[in-house]
């Protein structure tokens, strides 16, 4: 996990100081910049001051999850490049290209990225080519950018799991602060959208569409079963030696929760008010999984001294994702603290197999939902997470698992009244007990009790929640 940044203009060393020192909370191991004047990699951002002047260029600071500590993004050969994620399979690919000919410097997953889109690119495909075909094999959560000194190009993966924003004058960053640091506006670049800037503007062209998963649609039967094996793979791809998992005691963490724990030490962590119908699910749940379950319980005190830093994390005065923040807060708060720095997140399983109420009369919102997860949820936690130096890993968004949901059909998804059909009966044939597989679960910012506490606290200043958000959100960025 890390900060990516970078742009095109004249004297970019100002501009660059100032991006690192906005969004270097992304990444504190150390930074990296290339520039057409030169290339500096440091672990003391003491030295930011020292980074090359050019007019175009790229930065990471880095937050070190994969490979060897020592390295630093920008990757520089034929092309210049960063990467924000994780490439879950870069060993196999790695392994692939190397069969190749192709030769690596690191053990890096971030390289994988830049050999795939250079092996593809020298077999004569264009740029849209290269990536689309680089997107189609990179099993992963990443928001990339590369350069070839003239123009730079942008894609993030097709749901949008990694933060991306581009400004109209030809800079980009992984958070919208960081734009605004330097009096440029955030414009997010959408999932499967390949934007390249250059001197003669912004581009924006599609490298890849969600329909183009679509297939045959199985049958009841083998949609189950595709969707046991799918995530099975998919939580087997993200966990770490100890892996924590964001947990509320429903399906979906339950679910995860369970796999996980067949291949790593896992660890659940919880967060809600005393009393909650989440934290008493969560000591239920974790209790018949025989797993540790790890408590933040918050109180009125606790949600307002976070609700600024959650505010920050966001970047919108939208009381939902605040309230929703707030959890996720403190939960990944407590993980970091421990020193956990991965935790996985039953995130998109609601859009993929239709678990809003909303979907028994307009199922169609489902695949709009899906579409616009990425800026909706994914930016929200990603963004929260890394304030603590978490990273958050979402397995239902692996695109094997996209595939199985997408060609379940939707009398498989909806039965009888019943939201998730399709994934509670995988759940069950999982091992998953009946009473959590068939639990229906409030909202997060209902079952945790922080809605409730937030309403406390903008009663007290005798506002509204939304307009308690926006004053929060005008103190903080001092924006409308």
């Amino acid at each position: 996990m890390c900060l990516v940044a970078g742009g095109l203009g004249s004297n970019l060393r100002e501009k660059f100081i100032v991006m690192i020192n906005a969004g270097k909370h992304r990444g504190e191991d150390s930074f990296g910049v290339w520039t057409d004047e030169g290339v500096m990699k440091s672990s003391d951002f003491s030295k930011v001051h020292e980074i090359p002047d050019g007019n175009i260029g790229l930065l990471q600071c880095r937050l070190a999850m994969t490979g060897s500590l020592g390295f630093t993004q920008p990757f520089v050969n034929e092309l210049a490049l960063i990467h924000n994620g994780e490439i879950y399979n870069h060993r196999e690919l790695r392994a692939w290209l190397e069969g190749k000919g192709v030769s690596f410097e690191t053990d890096v997953d971030s390289e994988v990225v830049l050999r795939l889109i250079e092996f593809f690119l020298d077999r004569g495909l264009d740029v849209v080519g290269a990536v689309r075909k680089a997107m189609l094999m990179l099993e992963g959560d990443y928001a990339v950018a590369f350069s070839d000194g003239k123009r730079i190009h942008l894609f993030r993966d097709p749901l949008g799991v990694r933060p991306l924003y581009r400004s109209p004058e030809g800079f980009f960053a992984s958070e919208k602060k960081v734009l605004w640091a330097i009096g440029q506006e955030a414009i997010p670049v959408a999932p499967g959208e390949l934007v390249t800037i250059s001197r003669e503007g912004v581009e924006v062209r599609k490298a890849f569409r969600l329909e183009e998963l679509k297939r045959k649609p199985l049958s009841q039967e083998g949609a189950v079963k595709a969707i046991g094996r799918t995530l099975t793979c998919s939580v087997r791809h993200r966990v770490g030696k100890k892996t924590g998992v964001l947990f509320s005691g429903g399906l979906d963490s339950s679910l995860v929760a369970l796999i996980a724990s067949e291949y790593s030490d896992v660890v659940l962590y919880t967060a809600g008010m005393e009393g909650s119908p989440d934290m008493e699910w969560a000591r239920r749940a974790a209790d018949k999984l025989g797993l540790e379950l790890r408590e933040y319980v918050f109180d009125l005190e606790d949600v307002k001294e976070a609700v600024p830093k959650v505010a920050f994390a966001i970047e919108e005065p939208n009381p939902m994702n605040m309230a929703i923040g707030i959890p996720l807060y403190f939960a990944t708060k407590l993980a970091g603290d421990e020193g956990v720095k991965v935790l996985l997140s039953g995130q998109g399983a609601d859009e993929l197999f239709g678990g809003y109420t909303k979907y028994l009369e307009r199922p169609e919102l489902m695949e709009e939902d899906l579409k616009e997860l990425g800026e909706r949820n994914l930016a929200r936690d990603d963004k929260i997470a890394m304030l603590n130096s978490v990273e958050g890993r979402f397995p239902f968004l692996s695109l094997s698992v996209v595939s199985a949901a997408i060609n379940t059909p939707l009398d498989a998804k909806i039965s009888d009244g019943v939201r998730k059909a399709a994934l509670r009966k995988a759940a069950l044939e999982l091992g998953l007990p009946e009473e959590i597989a068939m639990r229906e679960k409030k909202a997060a910012q209902y079952g945790s009790g922080s809605q409730k506490l937030l309403e406390k606290l903008a009663k007290s200043e005798g506002l509204g929640l939304r307009e308690y958000a926006e004053k929060v959100f005008r103190e903080i960025f001092k924006r409308e």
